[in-house]
This record gives structure tokens, C-alpha cells and sequence, in this order.
């Protein structure tokens, strides 16, 4: 009977023994970032690696689901030498790769500040610039602890395998076939249930996470390999229907905007988005340290500045369609690459092409990078400036593209040869990883603890020069000018690394010799750009954009992204945590920068006023782009 029960014993001995491995992982993961969660406690971190098993088994069995159906399956062939070998190295990959996926994090979570998800293959797949190949060198050299690591863990799968490899005495006659059947349906049960985590209606995803704990410790609960498999069969979104009456939901949220009767101001549009240009990093917005960006600061004292910007993703893919298209990302998947991406829409392009504007894009990196060449020529633009078309390869920064300063330059020149009225939008390039700053600025630029800070001047100076440039020009003061961050960056503070100020951005309005200077309090986003630039120069026609104008004052305005699973809104002095189906906590984080007292039960008024309208602006987004109506 010992032997009838063996490959289960041996089974049950390799999923502990991986659970070990993900403890591993998982006790890596927040030594990594333990700044990040410097406010854990022993007694609030130990319920986390405790609860995490339940994410960790559910991905072991999911990933080793083929090795266990076929290790188990009640047939002699599975005591054959070359049978035991190929589910050895089926057992062997699948979990090396899963090990790998966890390392990866250890450095791309402070990046995006979630786990990865499997929208990560988009950014290098087919037709993305090869920037995989590119940029495998750099990553090679700034994160060889990270292959390290992976080696590390790939050897000790192997020897895991190797320790609980037990040769098998069954004799299969009729009665063993039978044990052997019994054994495997039971098994199959089990795992289900395991895979599942728990007799739930629907089997785990992220969002329960937050059964446990608050949205900032998902990351320690849950793990990568999780986090990828859960949403690589996500083919689209499941609709919420919160609201059966549709007049009720549009006096909530409408993204349906009129247009202005007062005289059309036909200004040329110039809209910049900085890469990774965090509030942090602005001396002029930040108001804890001295900046890095000593241009920005003294244009921000002449520009309509607005104070409490926040980005509606952590990806430059989310951050683009959101500021020239008001399309933001509210769920896991970006919008580009999802299967909503082919849908007719408007953006700043398509619109004011309509009044006879030229448009153009320009970005110094390789073509293909990231899409953003077929999105411009999807959205509307009349041409895309990339790498190709600056065809000076001198001037290559030798990872990305070209240099800021350069780029920024060809930038105004090539825009000075268009007709006006234009709309332009120019995305940097300089300030993402890794960092680097031409030879002959190394010691120009102020360095700060963190290594994007010296990119970030840089990044400064190449735009004080662009305003330089354009200051020449003909079309400059007839030019309303906006300037954002396509997302925020690295952090070494408290504050900027908790989900507000870890969304929190620059964006400027600038408009030479007006009256368009303020600093500004108004709770605003990404996707407000477009309908504020379109509402700022009496835009004619209905359009459609899921933000709203900043110069709005009647307009009821607000902030939203998602992160793991989970929304926030932010809106007046509060920021609302909302899974979907409840809320799980608000925060006064006017009152309470570090979001540390949970007012969820205190202001159940407040709640259920920001519920609803979360409710509200989610049911629209997801029927907007099940039903193509997004212009």
C-alpha cells in the first residue's frame, strides 16, 4: 500500500518544497523594497507570508498542472525511463521560469510599483522596436544580481527534483490500475480546490488580495508568476452594471462634452510629456527639497500650474493615450494593447484637424517603440518624428534613442517648416532608465540620491533650450503649450512612494504674454488635458473624453487609476480604495499625507458619495469600450 501512494507522497513533497522556494522569493522580495514597506509592522508582515501561500499554491498548481496530470496519470508508462525524463525537465523549466518572473520583480517593481502582469510581453514583441534586443546588454550589466539570482534559483529547482526522485516498486496489475485511478480523480479534486484557493464561486485573482491587507502590501501577498498566468487569459473586460437607469448614470459622469459657442481661438497646441518626470523631483511643486529642475520652476511661476495632478497609469503605453486622447487605463491591461485598442476614437489630432490644423508626433526612440508610431498614425497625426527620421546616428544615446538635447532641437526646427495653425506633441526620452547623460554634461548636473535625478536636470536644461529655440520663431506666442509627465519615477520619500504621491505629476499650462498665471488646487489628470486644452480655446464641436476641463469651475473634478486590481479615487481631500464591488478604505490625504488613519467607518457619508461616483465613471469607461463608443 506504501507504493500505491508513493507518486502522491513524492508530489505533495515537491509543491512544499517550491512553497519553500516562493517563501524565498517572497523574503527577498520585501528585503529589496523593505524601505517601501518601512511602515509593516512584524505583527502585520507575518499574516502576509502567512496568506500568500494561498496565492502561492494556487500558481504552483497552475503552473505545474501539465507535470501533475501527466505525473499522476494511472498508467505503467509513466515508470519508463525516458517518460520520468521529459516530466523532469517539463517540472524543471516550468518552475525555472516561474523563479525567474519573481527575480524580475525584485527590480522592475520600482518602476510600476505592482507586480508584473502579462501586458509586460506587449512592450517587446514583434513590431515593438526590438527594444528587448537593444536594451538586454544594459540590463545585463545594471542588474546582473538579478541573472544571478535566477541561476541561483533555475540550479535549485534541480536539485529540489533531484532530492525527492524515488524509484517506483508498483506492479500494475488490475487492483493497482484501480488504486492508481481513485488516487489520480482524488488528486485532481484536490488541486482544483488548491488552484482555485479555496470553494469560492470564482477561483483567485489579485483583488483578493485585499481580503488581507491594504492595496500598498498586494505586492507581498501575491506573487509574479501569479500576477502574469491570472491575466494572460484576460480577454476582456467583465462588465459592472451598477446603474440600470441611464439617465441617472450620465447626471453622475458623462464623458460627452459640448462644445463652446464663444469665438474659436485657432492656437497652435504644443503638448510635452517628460519621461518619468515625478512632482518629486520639482523643487517649484514639491516643497520638501530643493528641485532638479530649475527651467521648470521659473516657467511654472508664468504657466497656469496646477498642484494636485495626478497620472492615470505607471507606463508610458498608458500615459500617452490618456494626455493627447483622454483614454485612460482602468484595468489591468493597457489600453493600447488591449483588444479594445482598434476602437474609433477621438483624440487632440483627429479634433483639431477638423478646425485645419496639422499634427505631428515626435519621439527621439526607435521606431516602433512601445507602438507609440502606430498609435500616433491611429489617433489621428499627419506624421511621426522618430529616430529614423532624425537619421543622425552621432547623436544616439546608445539605448533608447536620441539624446533630449538634440532631439528637442530638431523638434522646433522641423515644426517651423509646418504650416499653422499646429498641433505637436513631443515625448522625451532621456530621464528613463538607465539614466545615462551625455559625456560632456557628467559633471554639469545636480546628482541627488537616486540615479534618475541627474537625467532629470539634463532633461531640464534640453527643454530651457527648446524654449530658447522656439522663442525665435514665428509661432511661438500664438502657441498654448502643455507640459506633463507621462508617469512618475523613482522615489526615495515616504510621501511620493504611497498610492498618492506615487500618481503624483506635473502639469502645466503655458501661454506666452497671458494672463494664464496660477498655481492651481484643482484635483485634475491626465485625461483632463485634452478637454482642457480643447475648452481653453472655445472648441466648437461635441467631442468625447473621459476627463474634464481644469478651467471648468462648475465641473465636479477627480482623479483615477488602478493598481492591482484595485481603483482609487481621488476627489476633494480624500482618496477612496474600491475593489470593484466594495470599499476597502479612505484616507484624508490632505489631513493625512501618509494615509495612516482608515476613515472608511467614520465618514460612511463621504463613502458612499465617492462609491457611487466610482461606480459611475467605471460602468461608463467599460461600456464606452465594449460597445466601440468612444467618439
Amino acid at each position: 500500500m506504501n507504493n500505491t501512494f508513493k507518486q502522491f507522497s513524492i508530489l505533495l513533497k515537491r509543491i512544499v518544497l517550491l512553497l519553500f522556494l516562493y517563501f524565498i522569493c517572497r523574503l527577498l522580495f520585501y528585503w529589496f523594497y523593505h524601505s517601501y514597506f518601512s511602515d509593516l509592522s512584524v505583527s502585520q508582515l507575518l499574516p502576509l507570508f502567512f496568506f500568500g501561500i494561498r496565492f502561492d499554491l494556487s500558481v504552483i498548481i497552475l503552473s505545474n498542472s501539465v507535470y501533475i496530470l501527466l505525473f499522476l496519470f494511472p498508467i505503467s508508462l509513466r515508470e519508463r525511463n525516458i517518460f520520468k525524463l521529459v516530466l523532469k525537465w517539463l517540472f524543471i523549466l516550468s518552475n525555472s521560469l516561474a523563479m525567474i518572473a519573481n527575480c524580475v520583480d525584485l527590480a522592475y517593481f520600482r518602476f510600476t510599483f505592482k507586480r508584473t502582469t502579462s501586458d509586460v510581453f506587449n512592450f517587446f514583441g514583434a513590431g515593438k522596436g526590438n527594444d528587448l534586443q537593444r536594451l538586454l546588454p544594459t540590463f545585463v550589466k545594471d542588474y546582473w544580481y538579478i541573472f544571478l539570482l535566477c541561476a541561483l534559483f533555475s540550479v535549485a529547482v534541480y536539485y529540489l527534483y533531484k532530492l525527492t526522485e524515488k524509484k517506483s516498486n508498483i506492479i500494475w496489475n488490475a487492483k493497482q490500475y484501480f488504486y492508481q485511478s481513485l488516487i489520480y480523480c482524488c488528486s485532481i479534486g484536490i488541486f482544483i480546490v488548491g488552484y482555485r484557493g479555496g470553494f469560492q464561486l470564482k477561483p483567485i485573482a489579485t483583488v483578493n488580495a485585499v481580503e488581507y491587507t491594504s492595496v500598498k502590501y498586494i505586492p507581498i501577498l501575491v506573487n509574479t508568476p501569479f500576477t502574469i498566468l491570472k491575466t494572460m487569459d484576460v480577454q476582456g473586460i467583465d462588465p459592472k452594471i451598477y446603474f440600470t437607469d441611464d439617465k441617472e448614470l450620465s447626471k453622475i459622469y458623462s464623458p460627452y462634452h459640448q462644445g463652446k459657442k464663444e469665438g474659436f481661438k485657432k492656437l497652435n497646441v504644443f503638448v510635452i510629456a517628460l519621461e518619468s518626470f515625478s512632482k518629486e523631483y520639482i523643487g517649484g511643486l514639491n516643497g520638501r527639497k530643493a528641485g532638479y529642475t530649475p527651467f521648470l520652476d521659473s516657467l511654472m511661476k508664468e504657466s497656469f500650474t496646477c498642484t494636485n495632478a495626478f497620472s492615470n497609469g505607471k507606463k508610458s503605453i498608458e500615459g500617452i493615450p490618456a494626455i493627447v486622447a483622454s483614454i485612460p487605463t482602468w484595468s489591468n491591461e493597457p489600453y493600447i494593447f488591449s483588444q479594445y485598442g482598434s476602437n474609433q476614437i477621438n483624440s487632440l489630432a483627429s479634433l483639431l484637424k477638423k478646425q485645419g490644423y496639422y499634427s505631428a508626433f515626435f519621439h527621439g526612440g526607435d521606431n516602433g517603440t512601445m507602438g507609440f508610431d502606430v498609435f500616433a498614425s491611429f489617433a489621428g497625426y499627419d506624421n511621426y518624428y522618430g529616430r529614423n527620421e532624425y537619421n543622425n546616428e552621432k547623436d544616439y544615446d546608445g539605448n533608447w534613442g536620441i539624446w533630449d538635447e538634440e532631439f528637442l532641437q530638431y523638434t522646433a526646427n522641423t515644426i517651423n517648416t509646418k504650416q499653422q495653425p499646429f498641433f505637436a506633441t513631443l515625448f522625451t526620452l532621456t530621464s528613463h532608465h538607465p539614466f545615462n547623460v551625455p559625456d560632456k554634461y557628467k559633471s554639469k548636473f545636480k546628482s541627488g540620491p537616486l540615479e534618475i535625478e541627474k537625467a532629470i536636470s539634463y532633461t531640464d536644461f534640453a527643454l530651457s533650450k527648446f524654449f530658447e529655440t522656439a522663442r525665435k520663431m514665428p509661432w511661438y506666442n500664438n502657441t498654448l503649450f502643455v507640459i506633463s509627465a507621462d508617469h512618475t519615477g523613482l522615489s526615495e520619500d515616504t510621501y511620493f512612494n504611497n498610492r498618492i504621491g506615487n500618481y503624483s505629476i506635473p502639469i502645466i499650462y503655458y501661454m506666452p504674454n497671458s494672463n494664464l498665471k496660477k498655481f492651481d488646487s484643482t484635483t485634475t489628470q491626465h485625461i483632463d488635458i485634452m478637454p482642457s486644452v480643447l475648452d481653453y480655446i472655445n472648441y466648437p464641436d461635441s467631442y468625447f473624453a473621459f476627463g474634464t476641463s481644469v478651467f471648468d469651475a462648475t465641473a465636479n473634478h477627480f482623479a483615477l487609476n488602478i493598481n492591482n486590481d484595485v481603483y482609487q479615487l481621488i476627489q476633494n481631500k480624500y482618496t477612496l480604495q474600491f475593489d470593484g464591488e466594495k470599499s476597502n478604505e479612505l484616507c484624508n490625504y490632505m489631513n493625512d499625507s501618509l494615509l495612516k488613519i482608515d476613515l472608511l467607518h467614520k465618514n460612511p457619508d463621504v463613502v458612499k458619495q465617492m462609491e457611487t461616483k466610482a461606480k459611475a465613471i467605471i460602468q461608463t469607461y467599460q461600456q464606452c469600450l465594449i460597445n466601440d463608443k468612444m467618439k
